[in-house]
């Protein structure tokens, strides 16, 4: 099924959507960082055929869509909230929520605070907010987030991968990747084009300097538990985030189906897009307790 973009006005902003299907069914798929709606292009057609309205949207600060200023713009509170727009706006019946990366630790956050009814959740390499604070912890982990802190800084991480027209960018998708002939430059390009807009790089960091506002409040952890039945795919050949942080799912999620990827990086459904269409539609075909 073709892919169309459209553009969608919700919680105050104005994102472009990648639409695939139609109907009543939303599949909301958002990305992660530094990803954009492309991400999901696997994904929309599978997602479609199955009878969902697929919308992957340009996050807010990303491609195309709204770019507010400042850092308080960026919490996952307004993250959360976008979420709740944009269901909003398509006037969904039921709601199937995934998330990758960034966009898997806004869905799960989602689905904590229960901004709306979900009928499923699928998470991609990303972490429940909870694993990952208790990874902080340990040492592997906190190795391996070097970069989260580095972002903190002002001016120098924009600078830094800003140049050479984004290279740093393209690099991240190459150098992470155990499959690399996934990431030839016309793919690479769209994620370094979109990064060079004006203002795109401050708005991505901005999510992670964002981060040590979500950590001191409170309100973000009183319904850790999710109920949704939830899909966990994992690339176990993830440079940034360890096994364990998958593991540890299993302590805030009732109903969770949990599949590792061997010999598959970070960048899970783009790199291996076959094996993760399989595992989502097996899980979406297969009826769920009560």
């Amino acid at each position: 099924m073709p892919i169309r973009s459209i553009r969608v006005a919700a919680n105050g902003l104005t994102f472009r959507v990648d639409e695939c299907g139609e109907g009543d069914r939303l599949a909301l798929c958002l990305h992660g960082f530094p990803e954009s709606a492309f991400s999901f292009r696997y994904q929309l057609p599978l997602l479609a055929r199955l009878g969902y309205r697929a919308w992957a949207p340009d996050l807010r600060g990303y491609g195309e869509s709204s770019r507010p200023h400042g850092v308080s713009a960026y919490t996952i509170g307004a993250l959360r909230a976008d979420v709740a727009g944009l269901i909003d706006a398509a006037r969904a019946k039921s709601v199937l929520l995934i998330g990758h990366d960034w966009g898997g630790g806004v869905a799960w956050s989602a689905a904590m605070q229960k901004v709306r009814p979900l009928e499923r959740l699928i998470v991609l390499n990303a972490p429940h907010p909870l694993s990952l604070l208790r990874g902080m912890l340990r040492l592997e982990q906190l190795r391996r987030s070097w970069y989260m802190f580095m972002f903190q800084l002002p001016w120098l991480p924009e600078r830094l991968l800003g140049a050479d027209h984004a290279a740093r960018i393209a690099r991240a998708f190459v150098n992470g990747a155990v499959d690399k002939s996934r990431f030839p430059a016309e793919v690479t390009d769209v994620y370094r084009e979109n990064a060079l807009a004006p203002g795109a790089l401050t708005a991505m960091l901005n999510y992670y300097r964002a981060m040590p506002l979500a950590f001191l409040d409170a309100s973000n952890w009183r319904t850790p538990r999710i109920e949704t039945p939830t899909l966990l795919l994992w690339g176990e050949e993830d440079i940034a985030l360890t096994k364990q942080l998958a593991l540890d799912a299993r302590r805030y999620v009732n109903n969770l189906t949990l599949h590792f990827l061997p010999g598959v990086s970070h960048w899970v459904q783009q790199e291996a897009p076959e094996r993760v269409n399989a595992l989502i539609e097996g899980w979406l075909t297969t009826p769920q307790p009560a």
